[in-house]
């Protein structure tokens, strides 16, 4: 098992959801947060002062799919959240030991 933390653009939640539910991704959690990579924030005029937002909102996605559904989730994701403009965000992957359904007390990929 994969899990994909994928942090995205607020306004994409929507199309990346869909195209996550067209590959048969049946879950997943959001989280907003906040942060900055290369386009380090950007400076406000705020009552007449200047001042620099350094960490700009964000939304965080974590999935956790079966190993062959790896490359077409990434692919559902890159394609809808990419606006080709800086600050798109990132896709981070790494391997899940188990997962346990707490309700049926199911483990590995039956629990996802």
């Amino acid at each position: 098992m994969k899990k994909i933390e994928a942090v995205i653009k607020p306004f994409k939640l929507e199309e990346v959801k869909e195209a996550l539910a067209g590959v048969g991704v049946e879950g997943l959690t959001v989280t907003e947060v906040k942060g900055f990579g290369r386009q380090k924030g950007h400076t406000e005029i705020y009552r007449g002062s200047e001042y620099t937002v350094d960490f700009l909102p964000k939304l965080k996605l974590e999935i956790v799919i079966a190993d062959g559904m790896l490359q077409p989730v990434i692919d559902a994701i890159v394609k809808s959240a990419k606006t080709g403009k800086i600050g798109d965000g990132k896709i981070f992957v790494s391997a899940i030991e188990d997962a346990i359904r707490i309700r049926t007390e199911e483990h590995g990929e039956k629990a996802v």
